[in-house]
């Protein structure tokens, strides 16, 4: 605390909890990127609303950057503090403030986990339904800065459709209520929705009231084996006629065999180029029946090759543990990863010219890739090879990641669908979006935040 500057916060707000041993540092300076050396000032945690103000304030005063900081599993370098920034990390504002049975919303502060939320939400027989594999350590203010995606996007959205309200303080220090739960409210700009995404580049989220939805109908779970990448799409297609999606997730040979040797267990015999774990509405017999007889016409097809229906909880868990412990499985190998978009439409031709793409670029490199087929999210691992050192390694992954942008920007694609922009797609932006959206990102960008102290050099750069 010799630093002047943190003496001066510790002389205001002589309550805060500040870190500064180096094991903090490195704990809370990073993310799941690991591909930055953690080197912040110090770490912030504040335990109410009023001392993210003061922090703010100070920071101004100070020019002192800000990095906002939440369960940090993102995966783009948006929680990275790597040049002497203050983490203003949020996990002590971590409660439930409120349920309103009536509106049928829940108020929560920024810290508290995803987990904790469907806890609290089935409490009351309702359900909040974003949800992904990160639901036990990430943040709803995370979820809300990315506007986080996941597994049932294809069912309810993203998590943009389940914000009613925030708080946000602002990068002056002021505090901003938006919308303030309103159904209906065309009284100007939506401030609300401009934060959702923002990455923290705009205002710190300081409380957030989510929408809540009635339990979706009883469900199964099913496997399928795939003969060939053509089949995802015509099966997809098959069963979002016939059936009520809730999911419908895909994975390759190369994923299920880093998940089973993570601990997973093979749910078939045999070994098949593409794999798909869907839910779907089961509430009767006639449901059921559907599901079987979808089943039969992709079998008869030459869509399918196998499949399994869980028969229990446990076996449907099972299944799911099989797309959902991909990421986990893969985390040892500290993966260059490349989470990209295009319509559903659009699907089909560029799976076919960016498998051409990486079988050219990575001829002796595994990539592993997955992704929720039915919102057109892909998910690319690059697994550095033993040996080959690591700056030549991220020197050829962003080579590709440059003519995967290319290929994206031709099929009006997203660089980044669902993990934000951060430092790791900064210098992709321009494949995604126009120059005259990114100055008027730069203008918003000093708006609120005039002083530029929130999440410099993320985003915008």
């Amino acid at each position: 605390m010799s630093d002047t500057r943190l003496a001066e916060l510790s002389r205001r707000l002589p309550d805060l909890r500040l870190l500064t041993s180096p094991g903090d540092l490195e704990h809370y300076g990073r993310d799941w990127t690991r591909r930055w050396t953690p080197a912040p000032l110090a770490i912030a945690l504040p335990a109410s609303v009023e001392e993210v103000q003061a922090i703010v304030r100070w920071a101004n005063e100070q020019q002192v950057a800000i990095v906002p900081s939440g369960g940090r599993t993102g995966l783009s370098g948006g929680a990275v503090a790597a040049s002497g920034e203050l983490v203003l990390s949020l996990e002590r504002m971590n409660r439930v403030l409120d349920f309103n049975a009536v509106d049928r919303t829940l108020t929560v502060q920024p810290g508290i986990a995803l987990q904790s939320v469907h806890d609290a939400a089935r409490s009351h027989e309702l359900v909040y339904p974003v949800d992904f594999a990160a639901r036990g350590s990430c943040s709803i203010g995370g979820n809300i800065a990315t506007n986080a995606g996941g597994i049932r996007v294809i069912r309810y959205g993203n998590t943009r459709e389940w914000i009613a309200a925030l708080k946000v303080v602002a990068g002056n220090g002021e505090l901003l209520e938006l919308n303030r739960g309103l159904i209906k409210n065309s009284s100007g700009y939506d401030f609300r929705q401009l934060m959702i995404g923002s990455e923290g580049t705009l205002g710190i989220v300081v409380e957030a009231t989510l929408r809540l939805t009635d339990p979706a109908p009883p469900s199964q779970v099913m496997l399928l084996a795939l003969p060939d990448m053509d089949a995802l799409m015509q099966v997809f297609a098959l069963f979002r006629v016939r059936l009520g999606l809730q999911a419908f997730e895909f994975f390759t040979d190369r994923a299920l065999k880093h998940v089973l040797a993570h601990g997973a267990q093979r749910a078939f015999d045999g070994d098949h180029p593409y794999y798909v774990v869907t839910e779907f509405d089961a509430a009767d017999e006639p449901a059921q029946e559907a599901a079987l007889d979808a089943f039969g016409q992709a079998l008869e097809q030459g869509w399918v090759s196998d499949g399994v229906i869980a028969q229990s909880e446990a076996q449907a868990a099972a299944l799911w543990r099989l797309r959902e412990g991909i990421t986990e499985s893969l985390a040892p190998r500290q993966p260059y990863k490349n989470d990209v978009s295009v319509r559903i439409s659009a699907v089909p031709a560029f799976l076919h010219e960016m498998q051409a793409l990486l079988t050219r670029e990575y001829p002796q490199v595994e990539v592993v890739w997955f992704g929720h087929i039915g919102d057109g999210n892909l998910h690319i691992n690059v697994l550095k090879p033993d040996g080959v050192d690591d700056a030549a390694f991220i020197a050829q992954c962003e080579h590709v990641t440059k003519l995967l942008a290319a290929t994206l920007q031709r099929h009006g694609g997203s660089i980044s669908a669902e993990h934000g922009i951060g430092l790791v797609k900064r210098d992709y932006l321009e494949s995604t979006r126009s120059a005259a959206e990114i100055a008027l990102m730069r203008g918003v960008k000093q708006v609120f935040d005039p002083g530029g102290i929130l999440n410099p050099g993320k985003l915008l750069g």
